[in-house]
C-alpha cells in the first residue's frame, strides 16, 4: 500500500509538487544556497533565490537545473529532499510514496534516468516519467485519449516543449532550449550594449514581468531601472520602454515561433485540420509573456490561447497522469519504472 501520489514540475526556474487530494501544496525557485567552505546547504527555494547576487564570496546561490534537465546532480538530490520532507511532514510512512515527474521531450536517457534515480534516492517508492507537452496537456484538462489532434505549447524557464497530442500519445514533438531565462539573458545583453548598464537576473526577470511584450506596435509602458554604469562603475538608473524590452527578446521569441511553425509543417494533414478547428494552447511561465499569443496567431493564422493556470499546468498534468498510470502503461507513454524496493527498472 502506498503512502500518497506526488507529481512534481521539476523545472529550471521553478519546482511546483502536486498531492492527490491537496492539489499544488509547493512552489518555489529551483535554488539552493550553500556555503563553499563547509559545503552546507544554507537555504533553499525562495530563501536561496533572496540571497542571488547579494552573497559574499564564501556563499553562491546554485540552480542545479539547466535547461530543463539536472546539471548538478547532488544540489538536485538535496533540494528534492528538502521539498519532499516539507510536503510530507504530515505523512509517517515517507517511503511509500508513488512519484511522477516530468521530463522535456528532447531529454535524453541519461538525463532521464538522472531525474528517476533522484527521485528513488529522496525516498519515492515507485519513481514515473512523463514529457512535459503530456503532462502540460492532461493538466490543462485536454482529452488526449480521444483520436484529434491537440497542439500544446509548453514555455517553461529553460525549455520550449512543442507537440501534437493524439490518442494518448506525442506524434510530433521538439525541444528548444529556449525559455524564461534565455528571455532574461537577452534582455541583460540589450541593456548592456545599449545603455552600459549592468543588472542582476532578478532585476531582468521583473522588467520582464512587469513591462515586457513580444509586441512592438503595443501601449509604450516604462519602467525606473537600477543598475551599476559600465563605464563610470557607479550606480545608475534608467528608464526603459516596454518597446526596448521587446527588441531585446524579439529573436528568441521569434526562434520560439519558428519552432512552432516547424512542428505544424510536420503534423499529418487530419491531425492539422484538428489543430486549425481547436487552437494552439500555451502552458508554463513563458506562456504569460504579452502579445505572444497575438503574435503565434498572427505569423500562423492559428487561433492560438493561453490555457487557465498556465504556471501549474504541468504539475496538475503530472498528478493526474499518476492517478491514470494503468492507461498510460497500457499505451506505453509514461517513461521508465523504477522500483525501489526490488531494486529494478524496467521501461513501461
Amino acid at each position: 500500500m502506498f503512502g500518497t501520489d506526488i507529481g512534481i514540475d521539476l523545472g529550471t526556474a521553478t519546482v511546483l509538487m502536486y498531492v492527490k487530494n491537496k492539489g499544488i501544496v509547493l512552489r518555489e525557485p529551483s535554488v539552493v544556497a550553500v556555503d563553499l567552505d563547509t559545503g552546507k546547504i544554507l537555504a533553499v527555494g525562495y530563501e536561496a533565490k533572496n540571497m542571488v547576487g547579494r552573497t559574499p564570496g564564501s556563499i553562491t546561490s546554485v540552480r542545479p537545473l539547466k535547461d530543463g534537465v539536472i546539471a548538478d546532480y547532488t544540489m538536485t538530490e538535496a533540494m528534492m529532499h528538502h521539498f519532499m520532507r516539507r510536503v510530507l511532514k504530515g505523512f509517517n510512512r515517507f517511503f511509500r510514496n508513488r512519484v511522477m515527474i516530468c521530463v522535456p521531450s528532447g531529454a535524453t536517457d541519461v538525463e532521464r534516468r538522472a531525474v528517476l534515480e533522484a527521485a528513488v534516492e529522496v525516498g519515492a517508492k515507485e519513481a514515473y516519467l512523463i514529457e512535459e507537452p503530456m503532462a502540460a496537456a492532461i493538466g490543462a484538462n485536454l482529452n488526449v485519449e480521444e483520436p484529434r489532434g491537440k497542439m500544446v505549447v509548453d514555455i517553461g524557464g529553460g525549455t520550449t516543449d512543442i507537440a501534437v497530442i493524439s490518442l494518448g500519445g506525442i506524434v510530433v514533438s521538439k525541444s528548444l532550449r529556449i525559455g524564461g531565462d534565455r528571455f532574461d539573458e537577452g534582455i541583460i545583453r540589450f541593456l548592456r550594449k545599449q545603455y552600459n548598464l549592468a543588472i542582476g537576473e532578478q532585476t531582468a526577470e521583473n522588467l520582464k514581468i512587469m513591462i515586457g511584450t513580444c509586441l512592438q506596435e503595443a501601449p509604450d509602458t516604462k519602467m525606473i531601472l537600477k543598475g551599476r554604469d559600465l563605464v563610470q562603475g557607479l550606480p545608475r538608473q534608467i528608464e526603459v520602454s516596454s518597446a526596448s524590452v521587446s527588441m531585446a527578446i524579439g529573436e528568441m521569441v521569434q526562434a520560439l515561433i519558428d519552432g512552432v511553425r516547424n512542428v505544424l509543417e510536420l503534423t499529418p494533414p487530419e491531425l492539422s485540420a484538428d489543430i486549425i478547428d481547436r487552437g494552439i494552447v500555451l502552458t508554463g511561465g513563458g506562456a504569460l509573456l504579452r502579445g505572444l499569443t497575438e503574435l503565434i496567431t498572427r505569423q500562423t493564422g492559428i487561433n492560438c490561447f493561453t490555457a487557465d493556470d498556465p504556471m501549474e499546468c504541468v504539475a496538475l498534468g503530472t498528478g493526474k497522469a499518476l492517478a491514470e498510470i494503468d492507461k498510460l502503461q497500457a499505451s506505453g507513454r509514461s517513461g521508465i519504472l523504477v522500483n525501489r524496493r526490488k531494486g529494478r527498472k524496467k521501461k513501461l
